[in-house]
C-alpha cells in the first residue's frame, strides 16, 4: 500500500525506535525525533531571518522567509505540526523553504508552545497572536495585508483551522486561505481510518491518542470546536482551504470530513488525497516524490487565491 521509498523510510523509523513511542514519554520523543539545529538547508532563499513576537507574560519566535526583496509580497503563517507536543522550526524549516520560493511568498514560521508543559490553549493563543502580528506588521514585513494565508500540517493545521474561527468569532484579521495537511479535526473520532490504519508505522492511532491526551488532558474538552473544529455548529464564513491527506494516515477520514463539512457550509475548499503516503509525508522534502508533488500542488492553489485577490 505504501511507495517503495515511503516504505523503506517507514522501516527505518521502526527500526530506530527502541520502544513504541508513545511508550518512550514526551522527553525520550523529542530526543529522538526533533530536529537538530544547525543543519545545513538544502533550498536557498532570499533571506531567513530570526525574529520575536513579544506577548504578554513571554515571547513567541518566528523565522520569516523571503523570496525575493520585493515588496507587497503574499504572506504564509505556517505553523508546524508534531502533535501538539514535538516540532519547531528546525523542523519545518526546509519545507518553508520550498514553499516560500515555490509559492513566490514571504513564510512566517510559528515556534509556538508546546503540550504538555503548556497545554491546550496556549499554543493556540500563540499562533492567533502570530497571526495578528504579521497583519499588524505586513508593511515593516514588506507584505500585503490582503494576501496573508495561514497553513500547517498536522497539530499546526489543526491551530490554523482555530486561528480563523476565533478570528471570525473576535472580528480580527481573518486569513484569506487554508492550507491543511492532514488536520486532526475530531478528537474523539471513531472513523474507519483510525483501525484500517492504526498500525501505521509512522503514526499509530496509540501515538495519535498520547499527543492528544497532552495538548488536551480532559477529554471533556475534545467537544469545544477550538478542539474538534468538526463540533462547530457552523464554518460559515471561513475562508477558502486546500486539504492534503495521505492515504494511510489514522486522520484521513476526519481530514476528508472536514472538507465536507466546509462545503456544507458555503466555503470553497479542495481536498487531495495522496495514495502510497503515510502521515508525515508532506514535511519531508526531497525524500519522497509524493511529497514533491503535494507542495507543488499546496503552492499552485496559494498562487491561485492571491492572483484572484490581487485583482480584487
Amino acid at each position: 500500500m505504501l511507495d517503495a521509498d515511503v516504505q523503506a523510510a517507514a522501516d527505518g523509523y521502526v527500526r530506530m525506535l527502541p520502544a513504541p513511542l508513545h511508550t518512550l514519554g514526551v522527553a525520550a520523543a523529542r530526543q529522538l525525533l526533533n530536529t537538530p539545529p544547525g543543519i545545513p538547508a538544502r533550498t536557498p532563499v532570499h533571506s531567513a531571518e530570526a525574529a520575536t513576537i513579544h506577548s504578554d507574560d513571554h515571547d513567541i519566535p518566528v523565522r520569516v522567509y523571503r523570496p525575493s526583496s520585493a515588496e507587497d509580497l503574499p504572506a504564509l503563517v505556517y505553523l508546524h505540526g508534531g502533535g501538539w507536543v514535538l516540532g519547531g522550526l528546525d523542523g519545518a524549516d526546509e519545507l518553508c523553504r520550498t514553499l516560500s520560493m515555490s509559492a513566490a511568498c514571504v513564510v512566517i514560521s510559528v515556534d509556538y508552545r508546546l503540550a504538555p508543559e503548556h497545554p491546550f490553549p496556549a499554543g493556540l493563543d500563540d499562533s492567533i497572536t502570530a497571526f495578528d502580528w504579521t497583519a499588524r506588521s505586513a508593511p515593516d514585513l514588506g507584505i500585503d495585508r490582503t494576501r496573508i494565508a495561514i497553513g500547517g500540517d498536522s497539530a499546526g493545521a489543526n491551530l490554523a483551522i482555530a486561528v480563523c474561527m476565533e478570528a471570525l468569532r473576535t472580528g480580527s484579521p481573518l486569513p484569506c486561505f487554508q492550507l491543511l495537511v492532514y488536520p486532526p479535526t475530531d478528537l474523539g473520532s471513531q472513523r474507519p481510518s483510525w483501525t484500517e490504519h492504526g498500525e501505521s508505522p509512522l503514526f499509530t492511532a496509540a501515538v495519535a491518542r498520547w499527543f492528544m491526551s497532552l495538548y488536551v488532558p480532559d477529554e471533556n474538552d475534545y467537544r469545544n470546536p477550538l478542539v474538534s473544529p468538526e463540533k462547530a455548529p457552523s464554518l460559515a464564513g471561513m475562508p477558502p482551504a486546500h486539504i492534503v491527506t495521505a492515504e494511510v494516515d489514522v486522520l484521513r477520514d476526519d481530514s476528508e470530513a472536514f472538507a465536507e463539512r466546509l462545503r456544507a457550509d458555503g466555503v470553497a475548499v479542495t481536498a487531495t488525497r495522496y495514495p502510497g503516503v503515510c502521515h508525515g509525508f508532506f514535511t519531508e522534502v526531497g525524500t519522497f516524490a509524493r511529497t514533491t508533488q503535494a507542495i507543488d500542488d499546496a503552492a499552485d492553489h496559494l498562487r491561485k487565491v492571491w492572483r484572484e485577490s490581487a485583482r480584487h
